[in-house]
C-alpha cells in the first residue's frame, strides 16, 4: 500500500507505454551551431572517430535504436525533441546523461534537442559528478542560490553562444521539465522499477548505468567518476550519431 501511494505521488503507475516506429528516412537535416568549449569539442571529436562504444552490447542496442528513431521522427518534422533522463536522486547519472546528450546533439548539429533530468526524489547535484564533467570540458559555475542546504544551483555551459542551463537536483515532474511530448530515459535500475510508466511521455526507454557512488570515499573515486562520465558521454554521442547517419 505504501509503495502504491508513493508511486502515485510521483505520477508513476503500473501501465506500459510503447512506441512503434514508422518508416525512417535515411537523413536528418543538421545545421551549423556555435562551437562548444574547446576541450569539450575535442573530446567529442575524438570519441566520434572511435566508433561504437564497447559498452553497447546487443541488449543496449535495442533501446538506443528506439530512442534514435523517435528523435529522428521529431527532428524531421521540425518538432521539439525533449528528453528527460530519470534516476532516483537526480544526482549523478541523470545529470551526466542530460549534459552529454545536449553536447552531442549540438556537436552534430541536430536541431530542437532539449535535454532535462529529474529523479523520483531530489537530493543534490553531486560534487563528484560536477568535478568529472568539468574535467571533460563542461563549464559548471557555482551560484549563491540553494534549494536546500545541500541542493546548490549551478550554471552550466557547453560553449559560448549556447544558452546556459540551471543545474540542480529535482523530481522529474518539476515545473522546469516538459509535461507532455517527451522521451523518458531511465538511467538507473531503481527508478526504472519504481516508474514503469511516466505520465506524459511519448516513449519510455530503459538504459541503466552502474552507479559511480559505489566508489565514494575510496582511492578509486576520481577515476570511477571520470570513467562513468566518459561511458555516458560516448553512449550519448553514439545515440546522436544514429540520428544523423
Amino acid at each position: 500500500m505504501y509503495l502504491a501511494l508513493f508511486l502515485g505521488t510521483l505520477g508513476c503507475v503500473s501501465k506500459s507505454n510503447s512506441f512503434v516506429s514508422d518508416h525512417i528516412q535515411p537523413k536528418v537535416e543538421t545545421v551549423k551551431t556555435a562551437p562548444l568549449h574547446s576541450e569539450l569539442q575535442n573530446q567529442l571529436a575524438t570519441w566520434a572517430g572511435n566508433g561504437k562504444p564497447e559498452t553497447i552490447d546487443a541488449q543496449r542496442d535495442k533501446p538506443i535504436e528506439r530512442l534514435s528513431d523517435w528523435i529522428k521522427q521529431r527532428a524531421r518534422a521540425k518538432l521539439p525533441v525533449n528528453i528527460i533522463f530519470v534516476c532516483t536522486h537526480n544526482s549523478r547519472r541523470s545529470h551526466m546523461s542530460e549534459l552529454w546528450a545536449k553536447a552531442a546533439a549540438e556537436y552534430l548539429g541536430i536541431e530542437n534537442v532539449k535535454t532535462f533530468s529529474g529523479g523520483t526524489e531530489s537530493t543534490a547535484f553531486n560534487p563528484r559528478s560536477v568535478r568529472a564533467l568539468r574535467t571533460h570540458g563542461f563549464v559548471i559555475e557555482e551560484t549563491t542560490e540553494k534549494l536546500s542546504e545541500q541542493n546548490m544551483v549551478y550554471n552550466t555551459s557547453i560553449g559560448e553562444g549556447h544558452v546556459k542551463k540551471r543545474s540542480f537536483s529535482k523530481k522529474y515532474s518539476h515545473e522546469e521539465n516538459p509535461k507532455t511530448e517527451f522521451a523518458a530515459v531511465m538511467v538507473c535500475a531503481q527508478a526504472d522499477e519504481q516508474c514503469p510508466y511516466v505520465e506524459g511521455a511519448d516513449i519510455r526507454i530503459s538504459l541503466p548505468f552502474i552507479d559511480p557512488k559505489l566508489s565514494d570515499g575510496s582511492p578509486q573515486e576520481e577515476a570511477t567518476y571520470l570513467d562513468k562520465s566518459q561511458e555516458i558521454g560516448r553512449e550519448m554521442l553514439w545515440l546522436m550519431q544514429q540520428v544523423v547517419k
